[in-house]
């Protein structure tokens, strides 16, 4: 009996042993085909505008759903992001307005070093603001109708009788945009572009704004500025007499309800440096994939508007975001396991 006693415990414990080995084999496996990233870090780098991290952080998520080990978000200007994925001093982005940026774009390496490889949103807009009181009372309708220094006069700030125009932080795309303007429509001797820190100068636009005195200022959309100061309610767009972009590009649509809104209506692009794309195919593919709405981030950044600006409610958005949208989510990752294993 202790004879066959050890036979049938010999027995049943072979094919135990085996079927634990085989499962340890195939573990392995199945987390890599969930995680095709685990082990590879990946280093993002985002704007300095706050607002603009909950875009990606929801990337950010989906690549470590991914298995990606993501890096803490380099911060830079526009310019200087590209130049950072072009040397491989950082890896995505998804903050390229495709348009907007491309001049940064090509001087960083263009297409040889760097690509785009999504739209992360589309439908982006932007282009100069006034309140609708003055608007409708002097009807001021377009950029051109401050040529007149009785006009320009009414938007004066610092008392030297020119129109004080909110315009951009010094080496954002818009602000060569808006110097470019102010020079083709023949602006300069009644309009000056404000530049700094842009949220703080809104922060003074929108006093100003309540204090029943007219302002002038450049916007985009999306961000929480639209949500305070609502388009046909409090303000309305200008228009301007015709296109006239840096570079001479002028043949894209900058028409929006038919208005010459003077910027291209744009889209937002996932750009990622061009080594880590032939290394890292489900990377590329979720990027490729990843999507939001302008409205999502308006509606987002007017929370953090209202008080909740930290990382960690910024974090909390985006996966609130994900929630909201997890069969979409889902298939973006479906999508990028798939990818890698081709």
């Amino acid at each position: 009996m202790i004879h066959f006693s050890q036979h049938i415990k010999s027995f049943i414990t072979k094919p135990l042993l085996l079927a634990s080995a085989t499962m340890a084999v195939c573990a392995p496996a199945m987390a890599s085909d969930m995680k095709p990233g685990e082990g590879v870090k990946v280093t993002p780098i985002f704007s300095t505008v706050l607002e603009e991290r909950f875009r990606g952080q929801i990337a950010i998520d989906g690549l470590e759903a991914l298995g990606y080990d993501v890096q803490e978000p380099k911060e830079t200007a526009y310019a200087t992001m590209f130049l950072a994925l072009s040397n491989g001093d950082a890896d995505f982005t998804v903050h390229m307005w495709n348009k907007l940026h491309d001049t940064f774009y090509q001087r960083s390496g263009g297409d040889d070093t760097i690509m785009k490889v999504g739209v992360v949103m589309p439908g982006v807009l932007q282009g100069y603001q006034i309140d609708k009181k003055t608007a409708d009372k002097y009807h001021i309708t377009s950029l051109a109708d401050l040529k007149d220094p009785k006009i320009a006069k009414l938007f004066d700030i610092n008392g030297d009788g020119k129109a004080d125009l909110t315009g951009c932080n010094p080496g954002w795309g818009c602000e060569l945009v808006i110097d470019h303007e102010i020079k083709a429509y023949g602006l300069e001797k009644t309009v000056t572009q404000d530049r700094g820190s842009y949220f703080a100068l809104m922060a003074d636009t929108i006093t100003r704004y309540k204090q029943g005195k007219p302002v002038l200022f450049y916007t985009w959309s999306p961000q929480w500025i639209g949500g305070v100061l609502k388009v046909g309610e409090d303000t309305t767009w200008l228009s301007v007499p015709y296109t006239d972009l840096p570079g001479g590009k002028n043949d894209v649509v900058t028409t929006f309800q038919g208005k010459n809104l003077g910027f291209a209506v744009d889209e937002v692009m996932a750009v990622v440096n061009k080594d880590f794309a032939k290394k890292n195919p489900a990377a590329v593919a979720f990027l490729s994939q990843f999507q939001i709405t302008p409205k999502a981030e308006s509606i987002e950044n007017l929370q953090m508007r209202n008080g909740e600006k930290s990382l960690a409610d910024i974090k909390r958005h985006a996966r609130d975001w994900i929630k909201a949208h997890q069969q979409e989510y889902d298939s973006w990752l479906a999508a990028a396991r798939k990818a890698a294993k081709e």
